[in-house]
């Protein structure tokens, strides 16, 4: 790995692969192979379409109780029937209150919380504001993991050995997070931009998050599932953007030989599986994993081509940053208006 005078690399740190013995093909059920849920319980948001229906059957399958916070009760009722130890709540990441009023529910059953995923998220919408003013990508994909993660913690602490997995994306690489203006009141709009903040702020979370609660057993990853055919996370994005990444047709068609190379349902969720359950990451947290293992740095060594889905690797330093991670955590605080004291 090169080093740059731009990243801080010490000896020992941990952003580096650790051979953990998968790839960029392995699935859920591979990354689950040999582990036994039992009597665990596990949060996955989202977890009603896509990798985050994986995510949430292979834990279930696993043996743990699976919760399932959605916004569309009746589709989540629907995509997650007949998976065994699964329950729907009612959750919007948009709505302050209706974060506390889930966690609340959650904190009066007394019971422990093994394992959160912080999966659901949006992208590549026009701009759209949440009731308090905060662009909504920040606001779904940021801000409501924040606060939730924030309500649960007492529940996550009494877990003793818990972990927190967010679900970012290589697109964090589009963007890093504007402190001066992250709700784009004083820029034109980009959604490409409000998106890879998003997930920027994904990774810094993490970060902060990790050292903050790994005291108390609670470790924290961030992860980029891959280029994943069959989900509906661009529904609502403009076709032109596709197109200029090159994945798309002047008809709007994916180019067949693109398709072939993106990730099944079950590869994209491997590696939040992977982080939520594998031994091998016992004593790690804060970094920053893809393909089932843990990420290399880019120092802008890395050539990333849209096309080339496996190209879209590596994460960017100013996402894994120590002290812009703790800047964020101070100003998530201030926009949610929660401390997030973690004693």
């Amino acid at each position: 790995m090169k080093q740059s005078a731009t990243t801080e690399i010490r000896p020992g740190n941990a952003q580096q692969p650790i051979g953990s013995g998968f790839d960029a093909f392995s699935t859920a059920q591979d990354a689950i192979r040999g582990i036994d849920l039992t009597g665990k319980t596990i949060i996955v948001t989202g977890g009603y379409a896509g990798i985050g229906l994986e995510t949430a059957r292979t834990f279930a399958e696993a043996g743990a109780h699976v919760i399932v916070p959605a916004r569309d009760l009746a589709k989540a009722t629907r995509n997650v029937a007949g998976i065994p130890n699964t329950t729907v709540e009612s959750l919007d990441l948009m709505d302050p209150a209706s974060i506390d009023s889930f966690t609340q529910k959650f904190l009066q059953t007394g019971r422990p919380l093994d394992i959160l995923v912080n999966n659901a998220g949006i992208m590549w919408v026009p701009l759209q504001r949440d009731a308090r003013g905060y662009e909504s990508q920040l606001s779904t994909n940021h801000l409501g993991h924040f606060q939730l993660a924030a309500r649960l913690w007492p529940a996550l602490k009494q877990a003793g050995a818990a972990r927190v997995i967010s679900v970012s994306s290589f697109g964090h690489h589009i963007a890093p997070f504007d402190f001066a203006d992250p709700n784009f009141e004083h820029r034109e709009y980009q959604t490409l931009a409000g998106y890879g903040q998003s997930k920027t702020a994904n990774n810094l979370f993490a970060v902060e998050l990790d050292r903050r609660g790994k005291a108390f057993g609670v470790r924290a990853f961030s992860l980029h599932p891959g280029s994943v055919n069959g989900t509906d996370l661009g529904r609502v994005a403009p076709m032109e953007l596709f197109q200029q990444m090159g994945t798309h047709d002047a008809s709007g068609n994916i180019y067949p030989e693109v398709a072939r190379k993106l990730k099944t349902i079950p590869q994209g969720a491997a590696t939040t599986v992977w982080c939520a359950t594998n031994p091998q990451l016992a004593g790690l947290g804060g970094v920053y994993c893809e393909n089932t293992d843990v990420a290399e740095i880019d120092n802008d060594d890395i050539e990333h081509r849209y096309d080339e889905p496996l190209t879209l690797r590596g994460v960017k330093p100013y996402s894994i940053d120590p002290e812009n991670a703790r800047r964020l955590w101070t100003l998530s605080e201030q926009m949610t208006g929660i401390t997030f004291e973690i004693n």
